[in-house]
C-alpha cells in the first residue's frame, strides 16, 4: 500500500476499534478507564500513561509507515531521543555520533555525560572507512546520526553505516526528523531505530511538540515501551490527536515545499550577498546522487553562508514572511541563525567543526507562494 493511501485513511488503518464510526481518530482525553466496561474487548485500557487509544492509533500508523515492530510516541522529540539513550546505554557506555547533529542531541548527551558517565565520540560520517577505524578501536553500544544533517545538510550513506553497525554488533539509530517516513525509511536501510520529532514536518502546523521512536526488533520495541511507561514520557491524547491532523497531507505538503525550496535555493545561489547554499536538492550538492537514491522527497530546509554576520542579521531582521523562529517543517516559512538558536549549546570548537559561523542562516520553506518568498528575500537584502 502506498503511504498516501495509509495516511489519507488513518482511521481505517490505525487498528483501534470504534463502534461510533468516527471518520477521524477520536480523542480519548481521559486519565483512566473503567475495566468492567471493557469486558470482552481484545485490548484493555486502564491508565493513559501506559496506553491510550488515541496515542496507540497514531503509534500504529507510524509503525506501519516505518515498517517497524513497534512504535512509542513521546511528549517531545528530545524525549524520544532520551528514551533511545535510556533503552540502549548504561553508565560507562559509549555512543558514536555524527558531529553535525541537532543542538538538543548535543545538549542531552552532555547531560548524560555528567549524570550517567556516558561517553560520546563525535566524528564525520561521510567516510565509512574512517568511521570503521574509530569503531574498531572503541567499544560503542550505539551509533546515532541524522541524514540530512542539521544544519550542515550532509547526506549520509545509511546503508553503509548500518552495515558497519551490524559487523561490530552495535545498535544503529537514525534521527529521521528532517526527512520523515514520507521520504526516507531508516529501518529498511538497516537501522535498528528510527527516531523523529513529530513537532516538525509530520504534524506540519506548529501547534504541538511531540516525538516518536520506532524499533525494528520486537524485543527492543517492548523495552522502549516499558521504559516510556516507567519514566512517564508518554504523549498526551490531545497532542497525539493534533499530530494526527497533519498526517493525511504530509507527503503532499513536503512535495510542494520541496519544489518551492528548490526555486528559492537556486535564486539565492546567484545572489551577491550569499557565499554558499547548502541544499541536497541542488545538483551541485556533493551528495546529490545519494540524496536522490535514499530519499523520495528532499526536505525543504537548507542553509546559507552569507558574506558577513551583518548581512545574515539584515536578512533575518528585514524579512517579513520569514519569522525568526526555531524548528522547521511547518506551513509557515522561517529563518534562524543556528549558532544563536538551535545550536546555541554547541561549543565554539564544535561549531567550527561542522562549518557553522555567525553568518550561517538556516531557512525552512513553508507553503506560501514561492515568488512572494523570493520577493521578500530581495526586499530584505536591499
Amino acid at each position: 500500500m502506498k503511504l498516501e493511501t495509509l495516511l489519507a485513511n488513518i482511521v481505517h488503518y490505525c487498528d483501534i476499534p470504534d463502534d461510533k464510526g468516527a471518520t477521524h481518530i477520536p480523542i480519548y482525553n481521559t486519565a483512566t478507564f473503567d475495566l468492567k466496561r471493557q469486558e470482552g474487548n481484545d485490548k484493555i485500557y486502564d491508565y493513559s500513561r501506559s496506553d491510550n487509544p488515541t496515542r496507540n492509533a497514531v503509534e500504529n500508523i507510524f509503525n506501519k509507515a516505518e515498517g517497524g515492530a513497534g512504535c512509542t510516541c513521546t511528549n517531545t522529540g528530545v524525549s524520544a531521543l532520551a528514551l533511545l539513550f535510556d533503552t540502549t546505554l548504561r553508565s560507562g557506555d559509549s555512543v558514536l555520533v555524527e558531529q553535525d547533529c541537532y543542538g538538543g542531541t548535543y545538549r542531552l548527551l552532555n547531560v548524560l555525560k555528567e549524570k550517567n558517565n556516558i561517553t560520546t565520540r563525535y566524528t564525520d560520517f561521510l567516510n565509512p572507512d574512517a568511521v570503521e577505524q574509530i569503531i574498531s578501536r572503541g567499544n560503542f553500544k550505539l551509533i546515532l546520526c541524522e541524514s540530512p544533517t542539521n544544519p550542515g545538510m550532509k547526506i549520509l550513506d545509511l546503508r553503509a553505516i548500518a552495515a558497519l553497525a551490524k559487523k561490530y554488533s552495535i545498535l544503529f539509530a537514525v534521527d529521521n526528523s528532517l526527512a520523515t517516513f514520507a521520504s526516507q525509511h531508516p529501518l529498511a536501510l538497516g537501522a535498528d531505530f528510527s527516531v523523529f520529532s513529530t513537532t516538525k514536518f509530520v504534524s506540519g502546523h506548529g501547534s504541538v511538540t511531540a516525538g516518536a521512536i520506532v524499533s525494528k526488533d520486537p524485543s527492543l520495541a517492548i523495552k522502549v515501551r516499558y521504559l516510556s511507561n516507567a519514566e512517564g514520557r508518554a504523549q498526551s491524547p490531545f497532542d497525539a490527536f493534533l499530530v494526527s491532523l497533519g498526517l493525511p497531507t504530509l507527503p503532499y505538503r513536503m512535495r510542494i515545499q520541496e519544489q518551492s525550496a528548490l526555486e528559492i535555493a537556486a535564486f539565492l545561489k546567484s545572489h551577491p550577498d550569499v557565499v554558499q547554499v547548502k541544499f541536497p536538492g541542488l545538483p551541485d550538492h556533493p551528495q546529490y546522487e545519494l540524496a536522490r537514491r535514499q530519499m523520495q522527497i528532499i526536505p525543504a530546509v537548507f542553509t546559507l553562508n552569507m558574506v558577513s554576520e551583518a548581512k545574515a542579521a539584515q536578512l533575518i531582521r528585514n524579512a517579513d514572511l520569514f519569522g525568526e523562529k526555531a524548528s522547521f517543517g511547518t506551513s509557515d516559512s522561517r529563518m534562524e541563525i543556528p549558532s544563536k538558536m538551535s545550536h546555541a549549546s554547541f561549543s565554539e570548537a564544535a561549531l567550527a567543526k561542522i562549518g557553522l559561523t555567525k553568518s550561517t542562516v538556516r531557512i525552512s520553506v513553508g507553503l506560501e507562494y514561492t515568488q512572494d518568498l523570493i520577493d521578500d528575500i530581495i526586499h530584505a537584502l536591499k
